[in-house]
């Protein structure tokens, strides 16, 4: 397939459409509504589903193989957030607050964005690392800690550092994935296969559903955009582009295949919306939701769901020369 039938295909998926009608649901002023409990239920699933079938692949994953991409994750983890920072307040000229709370979101990682990047990969179709959840788990924390480690150095005591930890380490997106990769890991693949009907088979129906309810919550938020400036508008777009191409490159020289590489670039390319806007509400109640909330979800999200992820294999393959 060439660019523009990837991109066909990855908009005409029920993923991305289901993102789309959530937006018109909004702009039409539908009574079209989500019960906080449903919202809740599918990102436990979500999550959980994840990191089961991550585990039951890394149970057969020789360490050998794994210790690189790790290593690659955590780097990325640790560099995103501080370039970010520097970028925001030299270039952005936003206030250390700002720049160090949309630093820790584009540090840290979005579950669901990997979660359609799979699918996408499934559709193409491209094979990759069965144990790839793991690196989701990897970088989710380190983006958030090197941020508003940089924001106490630059401001004094931010928050409580015990409430914060407390926040990233016992929030839902921590415990879910870190959880069902040990018990993936523990159960193996065959243990899993007996959860399979419930965690696998209906992943990309409940992921479906999931992108419909982000497509009403991102269409809330388009008023911000216009506040957030043209800087932040380009810095939501043309970051994830540099930091995908960052990671596929990366996950090449950590031995990962063409498809495992593109996940690991999906990663370094999206930004968290669910652990870092929790913790650096905590840490940072200075800072401007209109800044870092735009930035990740209505921005950053919506870009790498439509165009990024056919954008990034386009990449991949240019790299890997296939």
């Amino acid at each position: 397939m060439d660019f523009f039938e990837l991109i066909r295909l990855n908009l005409l998926s029920p993923m991305a459409l289901a993102f789309v009608l959530g937006i018109v649901a909004i702009m039409v002023r539908s009574d079209l509504h989500f019960p906080d409990a449903l919202y809740t239920a599918l990102s436990i699933y979500l999550l959980l589903a994840i990191g089961l079938k991550g585990g039951a692949e890394l149970s057969v994953t020789p360490l050998a193989q794994l210790w690189a991409p790790l290593l690659a994750a955590l780097l990325l983890g640790v560099g995103i957030p501080i370039w970010c920072y520097a970028i925001l307040r030299t270039l952005g000229k936003f206030g250390v607050a700002d720049a160090a709370a949309i630093a820790a979101h584009y540090g840290s990682v979005s579950a669901v964005t990997f979660g359609a990047s799979l699918t996408f990969l499934e559709s193409v179709p491209m094979s990759y690392e069965g144990f790839v959840p793991t690196l989701v788990a990897v970088m989710e924390i380190p983006g958030i800690i090197v941020a508003l480690v940089i924001a106490r150095l630059r401001l004094g005591q931010v928050g409580s550092w015990r409430d914060v930890l407390h926040e990233v380490l016992a929030g839902r997106s921590i415990l879910l994935l870190f959880g069902g990769l040990v018990i993936g890991a523990a159960a193996g693949k065959e243990g899993v296969a007996q959860v399979a009907p419930l965690f696998v088979d209906p992943f990309k129906g409940a992921l479906t559903f999931f992108l419909l309810e982000m497509g009403m919550v991102a269409a809330r938020q388009f008023r911000d955009v216009a506040k957030a400036g043209k800087f932040l508008i380009g810095f939501g777009i043309v970051m994830p582009v540099l930091h995908g191409i960052l990671g596929i490159w990366l996950g090449g020289l950590a031995g990962m295949s063409p498809g495992g590489s593109m996940v690991l670039g999906v990663l370094a390319a999206s930004a968290s919306y669910i652990a870092a806007p929790a913790a650096v509400r905590i840490a940072l109640p200075q800072a401007n939701p209109g800044y870092y909330l735009t930035a990740s979800l209505v921005i950053t999200f919506p870009f790498n769901l439509t165009l990024g992820l056919p954008l990034y294999l386009a990449i991949t393959r240019a790299i890997f020369g296939i």
